[in-house]
């Protein structure tokens, strides 16, 4: 594990090498869901990068995992020192796509197109960098590319749980300020101006070969979020899960990282 300096913060990385002899081909970048981390991934995206023959690099955006928190996360948005404080707003997954992702894969020398493989709000920041920078491939569990009243739903209910029940206690395993990492995601979530969140427009401009996996039984989003996944000129694969919910590479790890590493069998 290393700590990487984007120049305001530092953002926690993993770096996954590719198996001894392997031939070079486009690493993976994971991108984790709202509430993630490198730690949340667990091993999963080493059995990936093994499984196809890649390197890669696991990252916890800002406020997450062991990367830098955001200062008073519940206040009011504001730009210090060139970098955003304060509460997230409605473009923060535009944010990471646009300003963060680029600055961290020149720091980290990923000269070549990578594979972007995003979770969740992962998924959507993936859709939107593959919408305006060069990559190999893009992959998508569960991405969110409108707001849908299934989706506020189960965030409301993740508030309460956090509140009341023990979901603070469950994702302090996996996050040094708990309180950070949560809020900074509800409260955007929340937000009535998030409601506008759509970014069907920018995954029209996506040409790479494009994975889209949806849980049949996913509470925080429907089918809508892959079918809606529609590229002018570029491929676009979809995969719907049964028995599955949010989670599809936890919900059904088997399913999933076959569908992932066969995919990548066709991406150099």
């Amino acid at each position: 594990m290393q700590r990487v300096d984007l120049g305001a913060y530092q953002l926690e990385v993993q770096q996954l090498t590719a198996p001894a002899g392997a031939p070079a081909r486009a690493p993976l970048v994971f991108l984790h869901e709202g509430l993630g981390s490198v730690a949340m991934w667990r091993d999963w995206p080493a059995q990936v990068c093994a499984a196809s023959g890649r390197g890669g690099w696991v990252y916890s955006r800002r406020g997450y995992g062991a990367s830098d928190p955001v200062p008073e996360v519940r206040a009011a948005p504001r730009v210090v020192n060139g970098a955003r404080q304060g509460r997230l707003l409605p473009d923060y997954m535009h944010h990471e796509a646009f300003d963060v992702l680029p600055a961290l894969r020149a720091r980290l020398g990923i000269d070549r197109a990578p594979v972007l493989l995003g979770h969740s709000d992962g998924g959507s920041i993936a859709l939107l960098h593959a919408s305006r920078y060069p990559v190999a491939a893009c992959i998508v569990m569960a991405p969110h590319v409108v707001v849908e009243e299934v989706s506020l739903a189960s965030i409301g209910q993740a508030r309460t749980a956090f509140e009341s029940g023990d979901l603070g206690p469950r994702l302090a395993r996996y996050h040094a300020d708990v309180d950070c990492a949560f809020w900074q995601w509800n409260d955007a979530w929340l937000n009535p101006a998030f409601r506008g969140f759509d970014i069907r427009p920018e995954c029209q401009q996506i040409t790479a070969p494009l994975l889209a996996i949806q849980g049949l039984d996913d509470p925080y989003g429907s089918m809508r979020q892959i079918d809606e996944i529609c590229p002018r000129t570029g491929a676009v694969t979809r995969h719907r899960l049964v028995q599955c919910g949010h989670s599809p590479h936890r919900d059904q790890t088997a399913a999933t990282t076959s569908l992932v590493t066969g995919f990548l069998q066709s991406v150099d």
